[in-house]
């Protein structure tokens, strides 16, 4: 991953959206969470325009958001494939908690379109702030971003 560099933005909220900030670019992270690695996969999924998708693409990578593999089909050119680096890995809780917000304040009629459970018992899960002491979860309202 690239240095930061100096006339970059002190609030890490700030830097964060300069890479994740455009409508499509959490969407394109989803679409690779569930399995879609090639571009082909993730244009038809959104139906986003293919310059649009290679833009934000090309940001996710050069952030170290996403990584590129090649790979080659049979009688065809080869192509890169786009799959999660650490980085990419670690926002999961952030897509989890759109799609908690989402649910809550902008809920569907029929309901929430996916649910969040833990992959070993099924148990339902929610996004919260865990204390790094003791491992219990702390309310929203007593958290402060300083």
């Amino acid at each position: 991953m690239p240095e930061p560099a100096e006339d970059e933005p002190s609030c890490s909220i700030e830097r964060s959206l300069q890479v994740l900030g455009e409508r499509w670019t959490l969407l394109i992270i989803r679409e690779v969470y569930v399995g879609k690695h090639r571009f082909a996969e993730i244009q038809a999924s959104l139906g986003i325009a293919p310059n649009l998708l290679s833009a934000r693409l090309k940001t996710l990578v050069d952030a170290g958001v996403l990584r590129k593999r090649r790979y080659q089909v049979p009688g065809s050119r080869p192509r890169d494939s786009y799959h999660l680096s650490p980085a990419g890995e670690e926002l999961r809780v952030v897509l989890a908690a759109f799609q908690q917000w989402g649910d809550r304040h902008r809920p569907r009629p029929s309901g929430p379109s996916a649910l969040r459970r833990q992959r070993s018992t099924g148990r339902p899960v929610h996004v919260g702030f865990i204390s790094d002491d003791d491992a219990h979860e702390v309310a929203s309202s007593d958290i402060d971003l300083l």
